[in-house]
């Protein structure tokens, strides 16, 4: 039977969405968990557990989850999506990933899709409106794409006479090219180089370095990417051993070292997240659940990483930080 077919069976309209969402008397709703990597999403996950406990469901109690993981093989999303489909789960949860959520809303119209992702959601076509978003997809936009000018500006004031400063951007990441224009913009009247470098893969990312100290950046930005959150540990140890500073965007890059991070709680947007699923297991529609957009940022310093690279802080920066690592 052809996919399309097989949504058709499902229903076309939306009053069928808090149907299939209780899922009959007595039975025990399943959530579909698309990630790009779950092996790296244990945070992100106890606080999307979190968010759906607040909404009244505990898995393995009141609701199951089907966990499935793109292994960083972004074209795997469709078919990963489609076993979902055939399951004919109540609700679909995409993670961190604008890729996996446009796959999503192209491969159902019915079931309710709840997305997390740092692009504009209404720019890259996922909804209508923040406050409207129509159809079956709502979720959480923590707007990283927006924040890597920031970064940058956090990055100069670091080093201000550091005359070259490296991007580091995944070529996969619809909205990377936006970043590097919009922190190039941003540089050239200041008469900084930004030294952009596209990687896709794990196995990318020491030469990238290796390329970035030898054309004299002195510190880099990577912006908010899932493959670079889920490569978090690799990336931290590489700035350590080319003792090269780094800004992430993300704060547990500087829990596992990193030197600082300049961005959205992800924890509290996955928070969010679950419990727009609670809430739709209940009952209510995606169409009639805004969608949220992180307004709370980060920025945390770990001054034991600054120590051991030989960068001192500036008491400006130290004292805009929300924490200090000492």
């Amino acid at each position: 039977m052809r996919r399309r077919e097989f949504i058709t069976l499902l229903g076309s309209a939306a009053a069928a969405w808090p149907r299939a969402a209780r899922a009959g008397a007595g039975a025990v709703p399943t959530v579909g968990y698309v990630t790009s990597d779950l092996n790296a999403q244990t945070l992100v996950l106890d606080a999307f557990r979190r968010g759906l406990k607040e909404g009244g469901f505990i898995e393995g109690q009141n609701v199951a989850i089907e966990y499935r993981s793109a292994e960083n093989e972004y074209d795997r999303f469709p078919s990963l999506l489609d076993d979902l489909i055939r399951r004919q789960v109540a609700v679909i949860m995409v993670v961190g990933s604008t890729r996996a959520a446009l796959a999503a809303k192209a491969a159902t119209t019915t079931i309710p899709i709840v997305f997390t992702a740092g692009a504009d959601p209404v720019k890259y076509g996922l909804v209508a409106s923040f406050n409207r978003p129509g159809g079956n997809v709502t979720g959480v936009s923590f707007m990283t794409s927006q924040l890597a000018t920031k970064q940058f500006d956090v990055a100069r004031q670091l080093l201000p006479d550091a005359p070259s400063i490296g991007l580091l951007i995944n070529p996969a990441n619809p909205y990377a090219e936006t970043d590097a224009r919009d922190v190039q913009d941003a540089a050239r009247p200041l008469n900084r180089n930004i030294q952009v470098l596209r990687v896709g893969a794990e196995r990318d990312l020491d030469p990238a370095f290796a390329a970035f100290v030898g054309q004299g950046a002195r510190v880099i930005i990577v912006p908010g990417d899932a493959m670079f959150y889920n490569r978090r540990e690799t990336l931290v140890r590489l700035a350590a051993s080319y003792a090269l500073p780094a800004i992430y965007a993300q704060h547990e890059f500087v829990d596992s070292g990193g030197l600082m991070s300049y961005g959205a709680d992800l924890a509290d947007s996955y928070r969010i997240a679950g419990g727009y699923v609670g809430r739709i297991l209940k009952g209510e529609r995606p169409a009639d659940l805004p969608v949220q957009q992180v307004t709370k940022l980060e920025f945390v310093i770990n001054l034991k990483t600054a120590k051991a690279i030989g960068i001192t802080v500036p008491l400006p920066l130290l004292g805009r930080a929300d924490e200090v690592i000492e």
